[in-house]
């Protein structure tokens, strides 16, 4: 057998690598965010568990963005080009998917785990 199934770190990555995606959506939801902002708004919310690295971040975001689910604008802040990403009406219907497969897989998750 594969050693990477018995390792808890190879779980783990998996599981965050996804809730990542979720929470980057749910920031959005919340308010356009430029990238650093949405890495720090997700680190807060989930206690550092789940937050994208930059070389994580803007993929995603770029993904989300071909998919139409989130758009870009650039603000100059201090003589410096900013991108803010908002959440389109197509990524509002993502998140709302999202947060009720989330919310429904978080129940079996916990059963199971509470009955060993």
């Amino acid at each position: 057998m594969n050693m990477k199934y018995e390792s808890q770190e190879y779980w783990a990555n998996l599981i965050k690598m996804s809730l990542s995606r979720f929470f980057i959506l749910h920031v959005l939801h919340q308010q356009p965010l430029h990238g650093y902002e949405i890495t720090k708004r997700v680190s807060a919310l989930t206690n550092d568990c789940c937050a994208p690295t930059e070389g994580s971040l803007y993929p995603v975001l770029k993904e989300f963005m071909e998919a139409g689910l989130v758009s870009v604008t650039i603000q100059e802040v201090m003589g410096r080009e900013r991108k803010v990403y908002t959440l389109a009406s197509t990524g509002e219907k993502a998140y709302q998917m999202a947060s009720q497969a989330w919310g429904e897989v978080a129940v079996y998750i916990l059963r199971a785990v509470n009955k060993v």
